[in-house]
């Protein structure tokens, strides 16, 4: 009966996911939706709270082995390792086992042994392991990050990431085809020189929602249960981290409830916009004083089309403000920047681009400054008032 009204309310909440990002029922303390392509945020709960993330951290730890070893190497269990707690893959002291497998145990079954191993074997001990994954973390602009540990243990007091950092971090990890590989995999078997290994992937996602093509689980008693989910549909690649989605059997499934929502209202919301093309567009003229030349058109460029995920509501919404220097002194140069155009949907800067001049001038030498106070004289009471310095204008 209990496990009935469980299906029933999960299947509830997948149901109502055709609604604003606002309205989304997300319990997971820390929670984001991120789009790859565009590095766009569809959704955010306290995306940038700093929160432990358990083994999610494994993510680094794979990056940083795969980009710093090769994955052919024999690696030799320390005593350290092999004294790792649970969740564990039991291995040995001395024992001899392929990189390759350490990395398919420490992702598929989250074992915390095979981390110890792994950051040993690459760098030569855990705390030199772990200055490597900080230092790729800032590399990614995950700067409110910070590894303790390669398998996210409760160890310290300092071991801690958010939500839109591990976004970033799982961004970069689609990029790396051997890391996909392995977090896709459904099962492996394989050998050390003392015994066979058998592994399972405890992602539940794989199998659950479809276009789902990586990810992985975290729990600690101090994070709570965690997940990193990705899927894929025809070109949208969403990403999504929860974080502290609660404990107990309650949290362990709270943590799916809560990604199959993101991604639901990511896949149903949101389609792709080329909002702004490729190219230089005009932007009205700059006035000149104390030269010849009266005014320089002004331009701004998009170097590459840009392109957005958007909601139907958000379209419409969406508008170019232009700040630009309307009048100057010469002289002026070529591609001198006087303002900026800044597309923004509601308060969100999309992209911003300079304005800039297209021409130059330059000042009056002695017979043009007389032939302008001539002119100033013939056409005294006609000079129209001047422009004003700043011009700010809104384009849909």
């Amino acid at each position: 009966m209990k496990k009935t009204i469980l299906i029933f309310f999960m299947a509830f909440l997948l149901m109502t996911t055709n609604v604003l990002g606002s309205e989304l029922k997300i319990v997971s303390k820390g929670a984001i939706l991120y789009d790859y392509k565009t590095g766009r945020v569809l959704y955010g709960k306290n995306e940038n709270e700093r929160l432990p993330m358990a083994s999610t951290t494994k993510i680094m730890t794979l990056i940083v082995a795969l980009e710093n070893a090769d994955i052919s190497d024999t690696v030799t269990v320390s005593k350290k390792a092999s004294k790792a707690p649970k969740v564990k893959m039991n291995l040995k002291e001395g024992e001899k086992i392929k990189l390759e497998y350490l990395l398919y145990a420490l992702m598929l079954e989250s074992s915390n042994d095979s981390a110890i191993a792994i950051a040993e074997h690459v760098f030569g001990s855990v705390e030199a392991f772990c200055e490597e994954m900080n230092k790729k973390a800032i590399e990614l602009g995950a700067l409110n990050t910070n590894f303790e540990s390669p398998n996210g243990l409760d160890n310290g007091l300092e071991h801690y990431s958010t939500a839109y950092d591990m976004a970033l971090i799982s961004a970069y990890a689609l990029e790396n085809d051997e890391a996909m590989k392995i977090m896709r995999t459904d099962k492996i078997k394989f050998s050390s020189d003392l015994r066979e290994y058998s592994f399972k992937n405890r992602n539940r996602l794989l199998k659950e929602y479809n276009g789902a093509n990586g990810g992985k689980t975290g729990f600690t008693n101090k994070a709570g249960q965690c997940f990193i989910g990705m899927a894929k549909r025809d070109d949208m690649q969403l990403i999504t981290v929860v974080l502290a989605s609660g404990w107990g059997e309650v949290g362990k499934e709270r943590k799916w409830i809560d990604t199959k929502i993101l991604l639901d209202y990511g896949f149903n919301n949101y389609n792709y916009h080329i909002i702004k093309t490729a190219g230089k567009y005009e932007s009205s003229v700059l006035n000149i004083n104390n030269s010849r030349v009266e005014e320089i058109p002004l331009f701004y460029e998009v170097e590459e089309d840009i392109e957005l995920p958007l909601r139907d509501d958000e379209v419409e919404n969406l508008v170019i403000k232009k700040e630009y220097i309307n009048e100057k002194d010469a002289p002026v140069e070529m591609l001198e920047k006087v303002g900026s155009a800044t597309i923004l949907l509601g308060e969100e800067v999309i992209e911003e681009m300079d304005i800039v001049t297209n021409g130059t001038a330059h000042i009056h030498d002695f017979i043009a400054k007389v032939e302008n106070v001539l002119d100033e004289w013939l056409s005294l009471g006609t000079k129209e008032e001047p422009h004003i310095n700043i011009r700010v204008l809104i384009e849909k």
